[in-house]
């Protein structure tokens, strides 16, 4: 019993983990975007994506892969480890 407590308790911690570097991953690309003035379905549409696709990212209603993440540092000309800096985030 004090085994599967323990285990539900780090499931949850690691998924709230992974919600938080989501959340923080969707705000910065939506901070590149707003750099390069493009709305989420222009992006979206350079990424060769649906047209909500990036909206849905920012959000976090979808996961980004590490190919789409790739290619939209290639797209918004920023370094890709620039997505993943949560230094003076709210």
């Amino acid at each position: 019993m004090l085994v599967v407590t323990i285990w539900h308790i780090k499931y949850h911690i690691v998924m709230d983990l992974k919600l938080e570097v989501y959340k923080k991953l969707g705000k910065n690309i939506r901070k590149y975007r707003l750099l390069k003035n493009l709305s989420q379905e222009k992006l979206s549409e350079l990424l060769e994506a649906n047209d909500k696709f990036i909206g849905h990212v920012e959000r976090v209603e979808r996961y980004i892969s590490l190919k789409k993440l790739i290619e939209l540092s290639m797209i918004l000309d920023v370094p890709l480890y620039s997505f993943f800096d949560f230094r003076n985030m709210d």
